[in-house]
């Protein structure tokens, strides 16, 4: 059985040159291209590698690579990262990990965002399967929920829970998670900016209009979708 995802990944790594400082997200493609760059990569040494996830940091580390901060620099040649869906003009919604804000950051500080994984996460147009997942200030909570209720009162929420301890998933930076299931999908652009514009809403998890590429790979082998 082929595996799409060690394509996609093999195809990633003829981007990246000697030197050069790397963003990393989650997930198994990503975790497959660090393999690489620790076995096929000869300049391995020279990256600089940056995540925003705590597992795909600590692959980075078992494999002896260079992990850096996001402290210390002001930008990064590429971001690569994966995404649960992504549309023909390379919008993304990015809901799984919760991790949305830091990935966004690094997306923004990229020269270049290049999504990769396999052909199955392509669609025409961004659909109802993923919920949009928003980042909330743990005082804004109410006053978030309620306004979302009263502009979208067909969307269902759910404040994203734990599964290991009583209570609700703290993000990263300290705050709450929630999940909207939309009943109709927004025109992206006022999505993108209607969401952003609630106070106490920190981030969320479209990624609209950031990508450059995605590198993506089938059964008809390697496909680069391009702006």
């Amino acid at each position: 059985m082929s595996d799409y995802k060690m394509d996609a990944a093999k195809a990633a790594l003829t981007q990246i040159t000697e030197g050069q400082t790397i963003g990393l997200g989650a997930g198994s493609t990503i975790a497959k291209l660090i393999n690489l760059i620790a076995t096929e990569c000869s300049f391995a040494p020279s990256l600089t590698l940056i995540s925003s996830s705590f597992s795909t940091s600590n692959l980075i580390l078992e494999k002896g690579l260079n992990l850096g901060s996001t402290h210390t620099i002001k930008k990064l040649d590429i971001y690569f990262d994966g995404c649960d869906q992504f549309d023909k003009e390379l919008n993304a919604l990015k809901s799984g990990g919760g991790i949305h804000t830091t990935e966004k950051i690094l997306a923004a500080m990229a020269l270049q965002f290049i999504m990769i994984g396999d052909e199955g996460k392509f669609a025409d147009q961004l659909d109802l399967t993923y919920p949009l997942v928003i980042e909330v200030l743990p005082n804004a909570l109410p006053f978030v929920l309620s306004h979302l209720n009263t502009n979208f009162p067909d969307a269902r929420l759910n404040l994203r829970m734990s599964s290991q301890k009583d209570g609700a998933v703290i993000s990263d930076h300290g705050n709450l998670l929630v999940d909207i299931h939309f009943s109709t999908l927004l025109p992206l652009d006022q999505l993108n900016t209607r969401i952003r514009m609630i106070p106490g809403v920190v981030e969320h998890s479209l990624f609209y209009r950031m990508a450059a590429k995605a590198i993506i790979a089938g059964p008809k082998g390697i496909q680069t979708i391009t702006m």
